[in-house]
């Protein structure tokens, strides 16, 4: 592939370099290995399962030791509104009330969600900001017909002229409605935050923005940070970054040849947020909990969720302060044999690390890495990863949360492990990125290369061919110390189109 003078700058200006690109080029012509997984993690195969008591102690652990750890929550909140209106996108697309009655609409392309908004729509959290914008912008709006009150909603809720929520990042969308006011994803992220995440009545909350949306955040925190610091008593501070530029990667046609632009530049897209790995890599923290915006609750249900977040965390700890340990003793000169079978032990029955040999080089290989305790819900259905043991191409077993994506699913065996799963991946993690010297790991040492994917993109009628980077939570930590934990469904509360918000989790009664 030659690029021109043209393409070559843009490359670099886009903090990319030729060779990169054309290896980004390659991947397209090879693709990416399937990973095979060998088996789900279940209840006592690869996911812990703790009782009360269990539960208790690791509350304990970590309220009694936080203190002596620097903690950051690490929120992704990059993303658009777009998908959660997307009924109402089809609507304002398609439908026009002079040819067709708003219910056959409805019944001829099976929006039974559109329907559902409609008819619910008061209850929303921005049903006052919207009844508001009707009223001003459309004075006739009762005399309207049925299907033109429809497009009218639909119009003034996400276009510019009205509320721009199709504009707007899903953190800013007002989630919740309580009694004097309403809250977004981003305020309920910071409320909760000070109830898990909090350190000497400070919390530190790092969010990754898109770039045109972190004047809207600044604006919004200045507007609620005094309501969050006086309900829950402490400080809060928020930090942001971008997802950077130079991970983004070439877009290609179905040829695996480069897209262009109408003005013949090159096409680079964002590679998922496997990319945000570099900016966890730049946070400055011992203990970093990691959580995606729309996964919120209500005020009243956020002390019994912060318990499991805790449990979480003391887990964590208190495994960091075992391996420390470990790691300190197998770097003496002098070696006790029992102290190998001690650790061996320990890496099975706490790590999930099968066959270990007795070399003292591979024990602190495997020892001295980053650890994440992620939680585990029970399947529902939901689309995404879920926990699986996973087979290398050396044949050697691990934990990892795998995508759908990333499975041939062609496979009918593999496609029987996938759907014999019983938990699901909810992006709730809590991860150590110190070693046993307090140093930072550096977290692009423990990846898997080989765990991105190819997706195929619809745009304007053409297939666009996208490569995505190893998951954040997938393969991009493909090689830390992994512990499953069963956590309630409770806990996991996403927001992915406007009509989860009726679902009782979201409706707070105060």
């Amino acid at each position: 592939m030659d690029f021109n003078r043209e393409d070559e700058q843009q490359i670099e200006q886009h903090g990319l370099s030729k060779a990169q690109v054309l290896g980004q080029l390659e991947m397209f012509k090879r693709g990416f290995p399937p990973t095979k997984i060998n088996t789900p993690a279940v209840i006592g195969n690869g996911i812990s399962n703790f009782n009360s008591e269990e539960r208790k102690k690791y509350i304990q652990y970590f309220d009694k030791h936080k203190n002596s750890s620097d903690i950051v929550k690490f929120v992704p909140a990059s993303g658009a509104a777009t998908r959660m209106f997307q009924t109402l996108n089809t609507l304002l697309t398609h439908y026009d009330p002079d040819k067709e009655k708003l219910k056959d609409f409805i019944a001829h392309h099976r929006l039974t969600q559109l329907e559902e908004f409609l008819n619910s729509y008061s209850e929303f959290a921005f049903a006052n900001s919207l009844r508001k914008a009707v009223r001003e912008l459309y004075p006739d709006y009762k005399y309207k017909t049925k299907g033109q009150r429809a497009l009218i909603v639909a119009e003034v809720l996400l276009s510019e002229k009205g509320l721009n929520f199709a504009r707007l990042p899903k953190g800013l969308i007002p989630f919740h409605k309580y009694n004097k006011h309403f809250t977004t994803a981003f305020e309920e992220q910071l409320y909760e935050g000070c109830f898990y995440a909090a350190n000497r009545d400070e919390v530190f909350v790092h969010f990754t923005f898109a770039p045109i949306h972190v004047e809207y955040f600044k604006e919004a925190f200045e507007s609620i940070k005094s309501r969050v610091e006086k309900k829950t008593k402490k400080e809060v501070h928020v930090s942001y970054s971008f997802q950077k530029s130079s991970t983004d990667t070439i877009a290609v046609d179905i040829n695996n040849e480069p897209i262009r632009d109408k003005e013949g530049k090159l096409v680079f897209r964002p590679a998922g947020h496997g990319a945000l790995l570099e900016n966890l890599n730049e946070i400055n923290a011992d203990v970093v909990f990691i959580k995606n915006i729309d996964n919120v609750i209500a005020e009243e249900y956020v002390e019994e969720i912060s318990g499991y977040k805790k449990m979480l965390a003391g887990k964590l700890l208190w495994l960091q302060h075992k391996i420390h340990h470990y790691v300190k003793e197998l770097r003496q000169e002098e070696i006790d044999p029992e102290l190998v079978t001690e650790v061996k032990s320990f890496m099975w029955n706490e790590l999930n690390i099968k066959d270990v040999s007795n070399s003292i080089l591979h024990l602190l290989s495997l020892l001295n890495r980053p650890t994440r305790v992620c939680g585990m819900v029970k399947n529902t259905g939901s689309p995404g990863g879920g926990p699986f043991w996973v087979v290398d191409k050396d044949g050697v077993q691990s934990l990892q949360i795998v995508e759908s994506a990333q499975i041939d699913l062609k496979d009918p065996s593999q496609r029987n492990i996938f759907h014999e799963s019983t938990h699901f991946n909810p992006v709730d993690l809590v991860c150590g990125v110190r070693d046993y010297k307090g140093d930072k790991f550096d977290l692009s040492a423990f990846t898997d290369p080989n765990t991105g994917f190819i997706t195929h993109k619809d745009k304007d009628g053409n297939i666009v061919k996208a490569l995505e980077l190893p998951g954040l939570w997938n393969g991009s930590m493909a090689h830390w110390n992994t512990i499953f934990v069963e956590v309630p469904l409770l806990t996991f509360n996403p927001v992915k189109t406007v009509n989860d918000l009726l679902q009782r989790e979201h409706r707070p009664n105060m």
